[in-house]
């Protein structure tokens, strides 16, 4: 029997089949079919099973991630969605939170909401700050507004009163009534999706839920049926932002939680690789066609956020959508081998346009005009124009170097070389700033940190990457370049539940702890059974802030039994506050605002079996550019599986697989773990 995985990405679809059994993987790139992401997944599917002669029946699990309600989201290409509000909050979505990312910045760009002004309408009813209802709901009132929703052709309504994570009596009548009248309307409402303080906050993810919500529907749909279609009736599993496994069913009533899924599988993937090369602190680092994304591991384990933003401006916190969703903790910027490279006032400029799959870059002969990192790279030697995908594509060499000379050398006044060279560089310096971001400014030392590169264009920049840096290690597993659908074959089912009850910590009494824990577990009763799997554990922590402070850090709730340790509980929130900000108030009350729910299964660290070595000698040789040798050299080109941990290999070289290209520069050895992995060790001396 096998399983099959596949990630969906902005240029590129990944697959890998792996047989039960003995672990034995497969890997194919196929490029992604914008219009109808279904048909690159069945394109894929038949040509692994085809050529690895397994019948559709064999397949015993299909698990899946996915960028639909992500691009949605940003392309603002979501359903047509209304929102129903209390009374006199009407324009909670456009004055947000009043405060600008950007102090000193006089022409400032907000947020776009999902939904237009036009597309609010109040509702009369008011439920205050303890429960107590002040005006009932009018029902009466509430029919007049649904009869306008009919009439005005909405296909998604998101329901967000006043205080509704208190008491959602008014939400649960108002989505009563529309079932009711048999409205055909996909209806979300924040007290199932985002019981927690915090108006805008709330507000936003509830309509970004409804707004994906017909969509992500559709799209599972077909899914199903067309792989059905070809014979595949496997279980169905898709991968959520905060890396957990869900089944269709709840990724459609919940599909807000799919934001960001295919990034969060490459970081399971980057732990799995950290845990087998006893690496306890990772930097992932995920660079494909569209963008590039980075992510952190603690002490083995995904860094988790309880809110994130999603299309931020400039890397900047509170730039972007907030959503109130627990999510493995990502920074992705615009710079993946399909950037466009382009000259902004006589400034080179990579990305954030994309040229995707469709054109693509110059090289791929599909019709691009505009240069783009992997044309660079082709120009600079560093991938084989004949091998490339593993020969499935053929790259055009002349063509790329024209299309940089034209936009790029020609009005710098530089060498085409120079000009490539320039585009790959402030590619590096792109992802330099991000990296920073991810471990400098969130209290990270990057020379404590290992980092895993993946993605077909990752392992091609991470040296230069960890050598900016400080990064001491770099790591490739086999088969980087479909790192993310990797990670999908360690991914655990995994739930997330939340709710806002307002506690001091020492002052809490166990009723009330043991009161809250019990209303988040019966949340998770529904969908735990849907999941239909044994051995989940039940793990809690909460948002904590000093007594006076207006924002909070999430840190792990310490029992004893069923009881709150709160002695263990404020040293995990004090270590969390020194990470964040150098000290801790030792005296200081603390303050529990967020309570978290997470029901998962304990990760298995599992050797894949490693593909048997070649004989260990250089492919060939390619004249590849190294600043560090004036220009181009010899470089020799070695294939993936022709190294064995025996061998040590000292830059420049190249060593490639089918789905992805590793540069070492000048200075850096690599050699291959006892786990299959490529360890590249970066020398201290080519270190910024």
């Amino acid at each position: 029997m096998y399983r099959i995985t596949f990630d969906i990405g902005g240029t590129f679809t990944d697959f890998v089949l792996e047989h039960v059994e003995s672990g034995e993987r497969h890997f194919a790139k196929i490029l992604s079919t914008h219009h109808a992401p279904a048909e690159a997944v069945l394109k894929g599917v038949r040509q692994l099973t085809e050529q690895h002669d397994v019948a559709p029946g064999q397949i015993e699990a299909v698990l899946h991630a996915t960028t639909i309600a992500t691009n949605a989201i940003i392309e603002r290409k979501g359903a047509r969605t209304a929102l129903l509000t209390t009374r006199g909050f009407r324009d909670i979505l456009l004055i947000g939170r009043q405060k600008r990312y950007e102090t000193f910045d006089l022409h400032l760009d907000k947020p776009e909401p999902l939904i237009a002004r036009r597309d609010i309408f109040e509702i009369d009813e008011r439920v205050l700050f303890d429960g107590s209802i002040e005006t009932p709901l009018v029902v009466d009132a509430l029919d007049d507004v649904l009869d306008t929703l009919v009439e005005r052709g909405y296909e998604a309504v998101a329901i967000c009163l006043l205080h509704a994570y208190v008491n959602p009596i008014h939400e649960t009548q108002i989505a009563e009534r529309i079932a009711e009248r048999g409205l055909a309307l996909a209806v979300t409402r924040s007290s199932i999706i985002s019981p927690r303080i915090r108006e805008y906050e709330r507000t936003s993810t509830t309509v970004a839920d409804a707004y994906v919500k017909p969509m992500v529907k559709h799209y599972v749909d077909t899914l199903r049926r067309e792989l059905s279609a070809i014979g595949v009736d496997a279980p169905l599993s898709v991968i959520q932002s905060n890396g957990g496994l869900i089944t269709p069913a709840i990724a459609t009533e919940k599909p807000i939680n799919i934001v960001e899924s295919g990034p969060a599988a490459g970081v399971l993937m980057c732990a799995e690789i950290g845990r087998q090369e006893s690496c306890d602190h990772v930097l992932s680092f995920d660079m494909g066609g569209t963008t590039a994304k980075l992510g952190a591991i603690d002490g083995g384990e995904p860094a988790i956020l309880s809110s994130f933003e999603v299309d931020q401006l400039r890397y900047k916190p509170g730039s972007g959508l907030p959503l109130n969703i627990s999510a493995i903790e990502l920074l992705e910027i615009g710079a993946g081998g399909g950037s466009i490279a382009n000259l902004d006032m006589g400034l080179l400029k990579i990305g954030p346009e994309s040229a995707g799959s469709n054109p693509g870059p110059i090289c791929y002969g599909n019709g691009g005009e505009r240069p783009t990192v992997t044309d660079a790279n082709l120009v600079l030697g560093y991938l084989d124009p004949g091998y490339f995908n593993g020969g499935a594509m053929s790259l055009e060499s002349s063509e790329a170097a024209d299309g940089i000379r034209r936009h790029v050398a020609e009005p710098l006044g530089l060498s085409v070389e120079q000009a490539a060279w320039g585009i790959h560089t402030m590619a590096n310096a792109n992802m330099e700033r991000a990296t920073r971001i991810v471990s400098v400014e969130r209290g990270r030392d990057p020379r404590q940190y290992a980092m895993v590169a993946f993605g077909g264009a990752g392992p091609l920049h991470a040296v230069r990457l960890a050598m900016a840096v400080g990064i001491s290690r770099v790591i490739i597993p086999v088969g980087a370049g479909v790192g993310s659908a990797l990670g999908l074959l360690v991914a655990e089912p995994r739930l997330d539940y939340s709710t806002s009850k307002l506690m001091i910590l020492d002052q809490a009494s166990d009723a009330d702890v043991a009161a809250v824990v019990a209303e988040l577990k019966a949340r998770a009763a529904d969908d735990v059974a849907k999941l239909e799997t044994d051995g989940l554990e039940y793990r809690f922590s909460a948002n904590l802030r000093y007594r006076g402070q207006g924002f909070e850090l999430r840190a792990e709730l310490a029992f004893a039994g069923d009881t709150l340790d709160r002695a263990l509980t404020r040293d995990n929130f004090a270590r969390q506050y020194r990470q964040s900000y150098g000290y801790d108030e030792a005296e200081a009350p603390i303050e529990i605002t967020d309570w978290h729910l997470t029901v998962t299964r304990a990760p298995t660290t599992r050797r894949a079996p490693t593909p048997e070595a070649d004989e260990v000698q250089a492919v060939k040789h390619r004249r590849a550019w190294f600043p560090e040798c004036d220009g181009y050299v010899d470089t020799p080109v070695y294939r993936r599986r022709s190294l064995t941990p025996e061998v040590r290999i000292d830059g420049p070289a190249i060593v490639e697989e089918s789905e992805s290209t590793v540069v070492i520069p000048p200075g850096n050895r690599v050699h291959v773990s006892a786990n299959g992995n490529l360890v590249i060790d970066i020398a201290v001396e080519t270190q910024a």
